[in-house]
């Protein structure tokens, strides 16, 4: 877990970014956080809220969807990252998972995992090491090393987007929608393997998911957006147990489980939009 020292190093800070696309479309609106080195940061909220555009605009991989950073700044350990490079970025140990399981389908899951380790320049002997510690994480992608990744089941494809992650060293992944499409006992297992790798290996995670019930049981800090913006934030356990997170996100209240019918006119209802 993290504890209070390691909480005070701040390793990535957003400040205060908007974000445009087309020159028009005004998508971020202002949004910060703050990303602690050896935590598990959730950024949460529905389909368009933000969260996406949130960890490209880290990323830099904005450009080639027209969209950019128009205001405010990225930091990492301090210094800009808005003129690196996305393969600069993983040099300075910052990697996305990008939403959608990315693989490359025509090669096997192995192949896949090397890719990852294209731009390192420490040795066979540490690759082959991580590659054993991979697997040792994700054991079903070591029965499936020699298979096309194409023609893997959608959670294998998500824990050879991560496995690949890994393999780059990094010190920060930036982690899109981890339980997108996938059955609630694999999304369980992938979100497990995440808490391992922070505990074990140091690494720090900042995940996007609209997942929020089982975001905030493996996250030690969460940030809602809506809109664009950030609308609340705080620690995973105070957030649990907030009455509107329960009601609107958990779809919890003091009376009990309501239905998305029951509170899909939250937007007037909301105490911190009011």
């Amino acid at each position: 877990m993290l504890d209070a020292g390691r909480s005070q190093e701040t390793l990535l800070e957003v400040n205060n970014i908007e974000v445009i696309y087309n020159h028009v479309i005004l998508v971020l609106k202002g949004v910060s956080l703050k990303v602690p080195k050896g935590g598990i940061t959730a950024l949460l909220g529905g389909n368009g809220a933000g969260k996406t555009t949130t960890l490209k605009a880290i990323s830099n991989l904005l450009h080639s969807e027209r969209g950019e950073v128009t205001k405010g700044n990225i930091t990492y350990r301090g210094d800009g990252i808005a003129d690196l490079s996305p393969a600069a970025l993983v040099e300075k140990g910052v990697i996305q998972v990008m939403e959608g399981r990315h693989c490359f389908e025509h090669l096997t899951v192995e192949e896949n995992l090397m890719t990852g380790a294209y731009t390192r320049t420490d040795g066979k002997g540490a690759v082959d090491a991580d590659l054993e510690m991979v697997y040792n994480y994700f054991p079903r992608l070591k029965t499936r090393r020699k298979s096309q990744a194409g023609y893997t089941s959608g959670g294998e494809q998500q824990m050879v987007a991560i496995g690949r992650a890994i393999m780059s060293r990094p010190e920060t992944i930036l982690l899109d929608e981890p339980s997108m499409g996938l059955a609630p006992q694999l999304v369980e297992e992938i979100f497990n393997i995440v808490k391992n790798l922070n505990e074990n290996e140091g690494t720090t995670f900042l995940l996007a998911e609209q997942n929020t019930n089982v975001a905030l049981r493996f996250a030690h800090y969460g940030y809602i957006l809506e809109s664009g913006r950030v609308v609340m934030d705080g620690p995973a356990a105070d957030l649990r147990e907030n009455p509107d997170v329960k009601e609107f996100y958990l779809g919890m209240s003091d009376e009990g489980r309501k239905s998305f019918r029951d509170v899909r006119s939250y937007r007037r209802r909301k105490r911190w939009l009011s």
